[in-house]
């Protein structure tokens, strides 16, 4: 029984490295790269960043956003979505009575509205340009950042023409937590949502990553607005499904812009995956317990084979772990550090479950997720 295991264990390491993505283009490959370009087009551009008690991050995320490097017009609108601490002060002295930043002070969210998007609905409301960037209040921005956006929503796929640009921003990577747990957690996003799929006109596949999405206001206005999703809390796969029928979108990595986000410990990254683990999994525990059985499988199953097994069980223990390990190598790169994290997939992959099912125990206990001081309930 445990060989035929290890045997599939195997098989499943096999489809994921080779099959797992467009053909040429694996998940692993962790591609494509947005690169720095010049538009050829620059139409006017509305930079939206939701903030909700973002004190310790704004200042130096506005000072980047005010100092693009853009040949057309644009502004930053800032939402200061009811925060406790000095984060509209600090925007404001940022700024320095700039003409291009506009901050609106949010009202409580309405029932039924996640809080980011009812800061997001508040700005839109008084955005008037063709091209919309949401991007988040602790991300800051190389100076080519934005004018590479555009070039790259202008650039067409095939026949279609984008509507949709967002990026995996570089996470912040420097203590032992975020070595052993953020490129891990790349690569998962990566793994779920195949980037070369995604960017597939012709694939069902769709995400984003909420961190920086350039969108035209018309496919926004299409899929019905903000409003049309105003409950998701996981928005940004949420408002890429909206959007990709009607028009083509690109999801890739980017090195022009930075998360200055820390998790300096354990506990800030497990709070960061359980908040929305479960919702991901759409609050079924069918899905859960799949998820369970699937990642037992696929991570802990291999290496259980090369300890404990013999013969064939041992060889597809040996197989399927190393194409593991190949496959990682390449986010490692990305995230610099050493390829010898590699070797701790396993442990990895149960801090994840873990997380996900205190997702679900918190959602059945009626708590629901919880972010930025407010509880959005079970319901």
């Amino acid at each position: 029984m445990f060989t035929s295991l290890a045997v599939l264990a195997a098989i499943i390491w096999v489809y994921l490295v080779f099959w797992h993505g467009e053909p040429g283009a694996p998940f692993w490959h962790s591609t494509p790269e947005l690169l720095p370009a010049w538009p050829v087009e620059a139409p006017p551009v509305d930079i939206i960043v939701p903030a909700r008690d973002e004190a310790e991050t704004i200042a130096p995320v506005m000072a980047s956003l005010l100092a693009q490097d853009y040949p057309g017009s644009y502004r930053v609108i800032l939402v200061d979505d009811r925060s406790a601490d000095e984060t509209q002060a600090r925007a404001r002295l940022m700024a320095q009575h700039d003409p291009r930043f506009l901050l609106i002070e949010g009202t409580e969210k309405p029932a039924g509205w996640a809080g980011k998007l009812f800061a997001l609905e508040q700005a839109v409301a008084q955005s008037t340009a063709p091209l919309i960037l949401f991007t988040d209040a602790d991300i800051t921005h190389d100076p080519r950042h934005l004018a590479t956006l555009v070039a790259r929503l202008h650039a067409p796929v095939g026949r279609y023409r984008l509507d949709m640009v967002s990026e995996m921003v570089r996470l912040n990577c420097t203590s032992l937590a975020e070595r052993l747990l953020i490129p891990a957690f790349v690569y998962f996003f990566q793994m779920l949502y195949p980037f070369a799929q995604v960017n597939n006109p012709l694939s069902a596949v769709a995400a984003a990553a909420g961190g920086t999405v350039l969108i035209r206001r018309t496919a926004l206005t299409r899929i019905g607005g903000i409003r049309a999703m105003r409950g998701a809390l996981i928005d940004d796969v949420t408002l890429a499904r909206a959007v990709k029928p009607g028009g083509a979108i690109f999801l890739g990595h980017s090195g022009l812009a930075q998360s200055i986000r820390l998790y300096p410990q354990f506990a800030d990254i497990r709070a960061m995956i359980a908040r929305s683990a479960f919702t991901q999994l759409r609050h079924s525990s069918l899905l859960l317990a799949l998820t369970v059985l699937g990642l037992g499988l696929v991570w802990l199953v291999p290496p259980l084979a090369i300890v404990a097994g013999h013969g064939l069980g041992f060889i597809a223990g040996v197989v399927a772990s190393g194409l593991a390990i190949w496959s990682y190598l390449p986010t490692l790169r990305r995230y610099r550090v050493s390829r010898l994290w590699a070797l701790a997939l396993p442990l990895i992959a149960v801090l994840y479950l873990e997380a996900t099912i205190a997702s679900a125990r918190r959602y059945w206990r009626g708590a629901g997720a919880q972010w930025k001081r407010r509880d959005y309930g079970a319901a």
